[in-house]
């Protein structure tokens, strides 16, 4: 087992719960759970939000075998995550009981126990629950050549002519899509993100403190607008976890204002956490320059013009609003 699988297992049996949140007060440990597994190792986080995000779908649409099955494998220190990206040219495909094509950004690929993997039906997207033990992919490590989020293993995976059980087959054709849980599980990347945008925090303050560089005006007032940045991105992801509950109505508008406030705080946060310690900062052995191409690489998640079109359709709904 490496590291960072065993690491991602440790990080699991933490987790206030596997299914859906129920109440504030889980929803808001599990994000908390995710901030802090960020803010600590950005790729780490970005495989337990996978394992979480896997395991909710699979608690919420499997039949009661698959559930009991999934929630023995975790606690047996299986590891899950969610392949849905397509490759292009050679999509995955179920033909009599048959698996062929691939998949692409398969974070985890060679550390993952088990996989979430879709295929397009005439009724939508199926789920597929793989065993990557019973039905290995050939694993494609030439595609991640990337500056951050190495070691998250994202690559390209690939299977011909495997065998699936039906008993694989999660929930119903068009499941996956099925909102609030589609877009609002967007929330659990974005508390991640907010984690890797206080980690620039962190480490630019520690560096100015061990430097004697703290109590310069200039240096201080990077500290202070690195500290707002970061505030702004936290607090954005825990109102959206205080409204998911008490305003249906507003539950997908605020998940969008996290993301998109966590997307404006990153760039803004990056290059102040790079102006306060100079080239140091780009030195592969200071803490610094994993965390900034870890963040600059996770922060491209897709679609951001389209969470700002919702905030703003919300605010003029009279969706959204702010309040004290």
């Amino acid at each position: 087992m490496t590291d960072l699988r065993r690491a991602l297992v440790a990080r699991a049996t933490l987790l206030p719960g596997l299914a859906d949140p129920g109440d504030t007060d889980t929803l808001l440990r599990l994000l908390r759970l995710l901030y802090e597994t960020g803010r600590a190792d950005l790729p780490l986080g970005r495989l337990l939000e996978g394992h979480v995000d896997a395991l909710q779908i699979v608690l919420r649409y499997g039949d009661a075998g698959q559930r009991a099955r999934a929630l023995a494998a975790a606690a047996d220190g299986a590891a899950f995550g969610v392949w849905n990206a397509d490759l292009a040219g050679e999509p995955l495909r179920l033909h009599d009981g048959r698996l062929t094509g691939g998949k692409s950004f398969a974070s985890g690929a060679g550390l993952l126990t088990h996989a979430l993997v879709g295929i397009d039906l005439e009724g939508g997207r199926q789920l597929l629950l793989i065993d990557l033990a019973r039905t290995p992919p050939a694993i494609d490590r030439s595609f991640w050549r990337v500056a951050g989020m190495q070691r998250s293993e994202t690559h390209v995976v690939r299977w011909h002519d495997a065998p699936v059980a039906a008993n694989d087959v999660i929930g119903a054709p068009g499941d996956y899509v099925r909102e609030p849980w589609f877009s609002g599980g967007a929330l659990r990347f974005a508390a991640v993100q907010a984690g890797g945008v206080a980690a620039l925090l962190d480490h630019t303050a520690a560096h100015l403190v061990a430097t004697g560089r703290a109590e310069d005006p200039h240096q201080a007032g990077r500290l202070a607008a690195l500290y707002g940045h970061a505030a702004a991105a936290a607090g954005a992801v825990r109102d959206a976890a205080l409204g998911w509950f008490a305003d249906e109505a507003a539950r997908l508008p605020l998940v969008s204002a996290a993301r998109a406030a966590v997307y404006a705080a990153g760039g803004p946060a990056i290059e102040l956490a790079e102006q306060a310690v100079g080239v140091q900062s780009l030195f592969a052995a200071h803490p610094l320059a994993a965390a900034i191409t870890d963040l600059s690489m996770y922060l491209r998640q897709p679609a951001p013009d389209a969470q700002r079109m919702r905030v703003g359709a919300a605010v003029a709904a009279g969706t959204l609003n702010v309040r004290l």
